[in-house]
């Protein structure tokens, strides 16, 4: 598992195993916010369960690239305030989660969804 710090409060990384979970919560992590779609191939079963099970908030706000403008964004970081910090964010690949991150960090600076989104998609986040 390759976990990318971003700062004290995020974290971001692809899809975990329930294996690495006990490693998500013995290195602080207080909260795990998963972007996968409940299609996507490589989840598995009882994440939630798993992850609440070691005393870690959870929630699964399944995004798609596509869906990503500034009222869905709006919701996600209305989440992602709410959630204990330090948050582990993550999907298949870590590019949502990238995506999300630098949108969200963006936001809390004052840019505007309209300045970032070109930039994310010049990154190649897109």
């Amino acid at each position: 598992m390759d976990i990318r710090k971003i700062n004290r409060e995020l974290a971001i990384t692809g899809q975990i195993t329930p294996e690495q979970l006990q490693e998500i919560a013995l290195n602080g992590y207080k909260s795990v916010l998963n972007l996968c779609l409940p299609d996507e191939g490589n989840l598995w079963n009882n994440e939630q369960e798993k992850t609440e099970f070691l005393g870690l908030k959870y929630v699964n706000f399944p995004t798609t690239i596509e869906e990503i403008n500034q009222q869905f964004t709006l919701k996600l970081f209305e989440t992602i305030n709410e959630l204990p910090k330090p948050i582990l964010i993550h999907c298949d690949n870590s590019l949502r989660a990238a995506t999300v991150v630098l949108l969200y960090i963006a936001n809390k600076q004052g840019i505007a969804f309209d300045t970032v989104w070109p930039r994310t998609i010049k990154l190649g986040l897109h």
